[in-house]
Order: C-alpha cells, then structure tokens, then sequence
C-alpha cells in the first residue's frame, strides 16, 4: 500500500522560509513523478511544482524564484522549499504521486497535506 506523509507545515511572517517534505512508502520511488499541490479555502488545488524521475522540475509562475522543489531517491523524499512567504501563499499543500503501471497506465497518490500559514 502506498503512502504519502507531508511535514513541515506551520506559521510564518510574510518574508520567511520553510521547508515541506513528503516521504513515501509502499511505491519504486525513483520511478515515480512527484509534485506539491495546494489548496486555499474556497479554491481550487493548483499545482505549486513538480519534478519528474529524469529531475526536471517546472514550477507555477506564482512561485519561481521563491520555492524549489527536490527529491531524494534514496529516501524515497521529495521536498519543497518555500522562501520568500508572501499572504497568496497560505494553503494546506499536498504531496502527489504518479506512478507508472504496466497495466493501468499511471496512478495518482495523495498525502494527507500540511497546513502552511504567514501572518505577521
């Protein structure tokens, strides 16, 4: 069975930092394309950054410059790090995960999500 945990959510002034990370279980990470997702209230999920298996990473255009996204195969972890916290950026951001299947074609996993908040 897979699992996706996200951690790293909390409070921050607007201008500060954190680090979100998803660890993963159950699944050949390495295969996988993974992404951070977020959801404000009353929104639609957007996608916020992703990073294939090959490492290629694309971001929103709401978030370049100010977040990167990363992975570690060997910890089967994909991290998100968000500089630059600004009052759009408050979501609970979820970790996604797209698995190859041989018979199925591709399957989609979703973490739990971490609450992000910035107020001053």
């Amino acid at each position: 069975q897979v699992h996706l945990v996200e951690s790293g959510g909390g409070l921050v002034q607007p201008g500060g930092s954190l680090r979100l990370s998803c660890e993963t279980s159950g699944t050949i990470f390495e295969r996988n394309d993974m992404s951070w997702h977020r959801q404000a209230p009353g929104q639609e999920r957007e996608l916020v950054a992703g990073i294939p298996d090959d490492g290629g990473a694309h971001y929103a255009d709401s978030v370049k410059g100010r977040f990167t996204i990363s992975r570690d195969n060997a910890k089967d972890t994909v991290y998100l790090q968000m500089n630059d916290l600004i009052p759009e950026d408050p979501a609970v951001y979820y970790c996604k995960a797209e698995e190859p299947d041989g018979r199925l074609g591709v399957l989609y996993y979703w973490g739990q999500g971490t609450q992000v908040t910035v107020s001053s």
